[in-house]
């Protein structure tokens, strides 16, 4: 019985943002648009060893996620002569970052040595971590807001 309520008022909402836009003399971009593709790629990884895990993160203090925990969407994929890709689709338009991990034993985690992972791992925005430039979510996000498709640095300790 609410469902059509609350798609009554998503269509009002949606209605009165597109009078609103027209009214200021943009043009009208409908909800229906509001989303995106976005592609990651990552290259010379060291071998073609298990999989490329592919961790999409939205929102502040999400990262380091050293356990994917805190992740908002995960793809793997198979390495093809030291590279991979995935394309994550249909997602809203908003601030994201990327954190990969060449996961070569494909157990699904971040294999470390003493400190440091003995696996490649790479962020969004990052060419080089260390214990002086860790990873968060403020340096590593970017915005999207179009159809996009980026290079993640593959970083092996």
């Amino acid at each position: 019985m609410f469902r059509p309520l609350i798609h009554i008022r998503n269509l009002r909402f949606n209605i009165a943002i597109y009078v609103l836009a027209a009214s200021l003399g943009a043009s009208p971009v409908l909800a229906d648009n509001l989303f995106y593709d976005l592609t990651i790629n990552v290259v010379e990884l060291k071998n073609n060893a298990g999989v490329v895990q592919f961790s999409l993160y939205n929102r502040e203090g999400s990262l380091p996620d050293k356990y994917f925990e805190r992740y908002y969407k995960m793809h793997t994929s198979r390495i093809d002569a030291g590279s991979a890709s995935v394309t994550f689709h249909d997602l809203p338009a908003g601030s994201y970052a990327v954190n990969i991990l060449h996961d070569e034993n494909a157990n699904g985690k971040i294999d470390t040595g003493f400190v440091l992972p003995v696996e490649g791992v790479g962020f969004s925005n990052y060419r080089t971590i260390n214990l002086l430039n860790r990873p968060d979510f403020s340096k590593a996000s970017f915005e999207l807001n179009s159809h996009l498709s980026i290079f993640v640095n593959i970083i092996y300790m």
